[in-house]
């Protein structure tokens, strides 16, 4: 049996001036006899880093990890976790923090951990460093009150909280550089490395003085089967339990009677011009509109099962910064009048691919080099490398997750000058006064015309990205052996399952 959740269209909310509940409680199921039994789950490839802000699939970081806030059940409403409440205000915000937390390492949490995280992931550079970049300074007040200084408004960070940017780590590990190979966070789960074999399975066990509610399994085993073919293999065999699939597997999975699928719009990939400074390939904004109409995401998702929508935007109807008037590059039959308007130039680029979106890539290629003179070529690369290394700038363009749930985050994220995976460094004046106008209105009734204004540039003006499309995620698990797998609250967060709900069937 498969389950198709639809693609929502509910809008992320802004985050307001005040908290929930002082004393949240996790969402997972109680189990009446307690946690047992162990959960062997495959993602496809081990995370190069475990460090806070780096490129951590969502199915690995939230076994170790907790955030500061986590998504509601409506998938945008922001809810306490490891902070209880808050105060916040255009230029700064206040954060109170649960007292009976401890790391896995035995190291507090306190405000002075979240001062660590949150500058770590801010100055190290990572994927997510960009949407920290407004964060001027952080103020210790006590071990439970923390304060956030922005150096320029910042009213969905609270939000961003709520995603891969900020996992919770220990100080004490950062410190000694450990995070990198060894996660230490504060989730039910703690990384054993007895039980692990390198290169093959990382182990994961309860531990005894979690500060939430039990899980329903005792222990997590996390693999990393690249092949699809090999993982569904031993999801049918019962040396796995759970798997995130491809479409290609389905006529094997659905005729397994012990085996159940969900499927949910979890990925947005598009195509991001990372050469784009001075003298780069793609410094020409004709050029990369001729590109981004010989893409034409419009005729792959006729091709590929797997692709819910093709939209012109990055955000959907009913989200925060969605345009309406955004057209796009929805017409290949314009790319020759766009490329000519270039001068024609020759063009050598390469295609950073991995095997799950190879196939779309090589699709956008084909369009591309039927321009003449273009000559773009797909280089595949292993999951972690390719997780790791697509944005930044070691190639010219890519297109990879872009799995950001407000305007601002996107922005910050791939075009502000200042953004990670903006390796050109370079800004128009245009698109960098209508950012700084949207970011200075804040909340306001302004914001959202604001932001639309910035996607506009983003994308029809400026073509910095194209080629978007929205994805399902199929995760197969085992009914033999788990019950409780429904879609996670977490917004667009591929390789994921609810772990806190799942429970040992029978």
């Amino acid at each position: 049996m498969r389950t198709v959740i639809p693609l929502t269209l509910a809008g992320v909310l802004l985050a307001g001036c005040s908290a929930g509940e002082a004393d949240p409680e996790p969402t997972g199921s109680s189990v009446a006899s307690g946690p047992s039994g162990t959960l062997k789950v495959n993602w496809g490839g081990f995370p190069q880093s475990w460090a806070p802000g780096q490129s951590i699939e969502p199915g690995y970081l939230r076994v170790p990890y907790e955030t500061l806030t986590v998504l509601g059940e409506d998938g945008h409403t922001v809810e306490p976790w490891l902070a209880t409440e808050w105060e916040q205000t255009a230029m700064d915000l206040t954060l109170t923090l649960r007292d009976d937390v401890v790391f896995h390492d035995g190291t507090p949490f306190n405000a002075d951990a979240v001062k660590t995280n949150i500058e770590y992931v801010r100055d190290n550079g990572g994927q997510f460093s960009g949407a920290l970049s407004g964060v001027e300074s952080i103020d210790v007040i006590d071990d439970t009150h923390v304060k956030i200084n922005f150096s320029r408004p910042a009213p969905t960070f609270l939000t961003m909280l709520t995603q891969r940017n900020v996992p919770i780590a220990s100080p004490a590990a950062i410190a000694d550089g450990s995070i990198v190979t060894t996660p230490v966070g504060t989730s039910p789960w703690a990384y054993d490395a007895s039980a692990s074999v390198e290169g093959t399975k990382m182990a994961f066990a309860l531990t005894d003085d979690y500060w939430g509610e039990a899980p329903g399994f005792a222990n997590i085993e996390l693999y990393g089967i690249a092949d699809d073919t090999a993982a569904t293999a031993a999801l049918l065999s019962g040396e796995i339990d759970v798997t995130d699939t491809e479409e290609d597997q389905l006529p094997t999975l659905e005729g397994a009677a012990n085996v159940d699928m969900l499927s949910f719009p979890a990925i947005r990939n598009n195509i991001v011009f990372f050469d784009r400074g001075e003298g780069g390939v793609f410094e020409d904004v004709n050029l990369r509109k001729a590109l981004c109409y010989a893409a034409d995401n419009t005729a792959y998702k006729n091709i590929d099962a797997a692709v819910l929508d093709a939209p012109q935007q990055h955000f959907i109807d009913g989200e925060f910064g969605y345009n309406p008037d955004i057209v796009g590059y929805a017409d290949p039959s314009k790319a020759e009048a766009a490329f000519e308007a270039a001068g024609s130039p020759a063009v050598e680029a390469t295609f950073p691919a991995a095997p799950f979106n190879k196939q779309q890539l090589e699709f956008f290629v084909d369009g591309m080099n039927k321009l003449p003179g273009v000559n773009v070529t797909v280089q595949e690369l292993a999951v972690p490398q390719f997780i790791s290394e697509w944005n930044t700038g070691k190639y010219e363009l890519g297109v990879g997750n872009n799995p950001q749930i407000t305007p601002y985050d996107w922005y910050a994220t791939f075009f502000s000058a200042r953004a990670f995976s903006n390796p050109a460094g370079t800004e128009s004046d245009a698109l960098k006064a209508a950012a700084d106008a949207a970011i200075a209105a804040g909340t306001s009734d302004e914001a959202d015309a604001l932001w639309q204004e910035v996607m506009h540039i983003i994308i029809d003006e400026e073509a910095l990205a194209c080629g978007f499309t929205v994805q399902s995620e199929i995760v197969a698990w085992n009914t033999d052996t788990v019950s409780g797998a429904a879609q996670p609250t977490e917004a667009w967060e591929q390789n994921l399952i609810n772990y806190r709900d799942l429970t040992p069937a029978g």
